[in-house]
């Protein structure tokens, strides 16, 4: 998908359905900073090892494992009166609240068990609230919207985003971390009145026969996984999806605490990873988009893939200059640029590998595939900063990413990407 292309029109912003799909993209992405950026700034501020903030890493895995209860979510809700979508967030929503404001509570620098605990029951129902979303969204659009419901979407989650991260970072200064993070409680809280108030989308015709859990997921998850690994090249290009995250998954968990050891307090890294970042991360997904409708989408996955690999050493020069902001700055926001735009063309490869008739479950494998990384290696990201210092670190994480750039040249000559896979006859 062109995401460049992919934003709403004029007389799409009428489409009242579209400002609830900003409106759940920023409840979407509220959690995520939790258990990931703001968690480990918190962290590093209590003094807590690296070997222990990187093994936070692992609390992710709700978003990589989704799929393996995403099929309970298609059944009948605890609140069937609401519908199935409503009644699932709804069942969700407020016991997410509730685990924010239980962390809040939580002192990371005395105890970090608790925190940890709290952090990967938020990551857990995040990951469920996700789910729901995305059915509502998939089933409250037609096919000729649904590029411009996953730009409203991503526009409120990439607000949520910088709220719960650079917001909460730089409320901490002001209310303390127990304040900030029961400000973000409350809007989570708020978010059942979004759902009570958003229209419930018409529950599909035909639904697979009520024969039991163990075959509704079978038709949800095997058949898909067996259509998808039947295919020339298959197990390639899922090591090619599992090793594209691996430089952001390394580098990112240990920029708090890299931050921190070069003298930049609270306020530059929410300066930096602020409202600006949020812009050059926009115009990066526009831009990936574009270079695919441009280049095509081979090209443009080596293309990106090759330039983020480049701009990553920005952070090895970082690591000589501590102290220095314009640095600082430049590093975040370049980045946050070419980070977004090897992602827009990303995730238009993992749109053109699902088939149509599973593209739900199978573009929800995938996307479980992408975060393996993220929230396995990753967790081994602050022991290997400790061992080798934090120039060679980053100097390591720069090359990651070459891997899965040598697979896509390889899937390029022997299994080259298709805009769209037909459905078998």
């Amino acid at each position: 998908m062109n995401l460049a292309l992919a934003l709403p029109s004029a007389r799409a912003l009428t489409d009242r359905r579209l400002w609830f799909m900003a409106v759940f993209g920023f409840i979407a992405g509220l959690p995520l900073a939790l258990s990931g950026f703001t968690l480990t700034q918190w962290l590093a501020e209590g003094q807590i090892s690296l070997g222990a903030i990187g093994l936070t890493a692992n609390i992710g895995l709700a978003y990589t494992l989704k799929f393996l209860w995403s099929p309970v979510l298609d059944q009948t809700p605890p609140l069937p009166w609401l519908g199935r979508r409503r009644g699932w967030l709804l069942s969700i929503q407020p016991l997410l609240a509730a685990a924010v404001a239980g962390m809040a509570f939580t002192t990371p620098h005395v105890d970090p068990i608790p925190t940890f605990a709290m952090a990967a029951l938020i990551a857990f129902l995040s990951a469920s609230q996700d789910v729901a979303i995305d059915a509502w969204r998939i089933e409250s659009f037609d096919p000729a919207r649904q590029g411009a419901a996953l730009a409203a979407y991503v526009i409120g989650y990439r607000v949520a985003m910088l709220t719960s991260g650079a917001g909460v970072i730089w409320g901490a200064g002001v209310v303390g971390w127990h304040g900030a993070l029961l400000v973000i409680a409350g809007l989570l809280a708020a978010g059942v009145l979004v759902t009570l108030a958003a229209p419930e989308p018409p529950r599909p015709e035909a639904l697979p026969p009520a024969t039991g859990l163990g075959a509704r997921i079978a038709a949800a998850v095997v058949a898909p996984l067996r259509d998808f690994l039947g295919r020339p090249g298959a197990w390639t290009v899922l090591a090619y999806v599992a090793l594209f995250y691996l430089d952001e998954a390394m580098a990112g968990k240990m920029l708090a605490p890299l931050y921190r050891f070069l003298g930049f307090d609270r306020a530059a890294v929410a300066l930096a990873t602020g409202p600006v970042s949020l812009a050059a991360t926009m115009l990066g997904f526009a831009a990936g988009g574009a270079l695919v409708g441009k280049l095509g989408m081979g090209r443009a996955l080596i293309a990106t893939g090759f330039t983020q690999m480049g701009f990553m050493s920005m952070y090895v020069w970082l690591t000589l200059m501590p102290g220095n902001h314009a640095m600082l700055y430049a590093t975040v926001i370049t980045e946050a640029f070419v980070q977004s735009m090897a992602t827009a063309a990303f995730v238009a490869y993992l749109s053109s590998l699902c088939r149509l008739r599973f593209t739900a479950t199978q573009y929800a494998l995938l996307t479980s595939v992408a975060a393996l990384a993220s929230h396995t290696v990753g967790g081994l990201s602050g022991f290997l900063a400790a061992a080798m210092g934090w120039t060679a670190f980053y100097a390591m994480t720069t090359f990651a990413a070459l891997p899965s750039m040598l697979l896509m040249l390889r899937i390029l000559r022997r299994f080259p990407p298709e805009d769209r896979l037909p459905d078998p006859a």
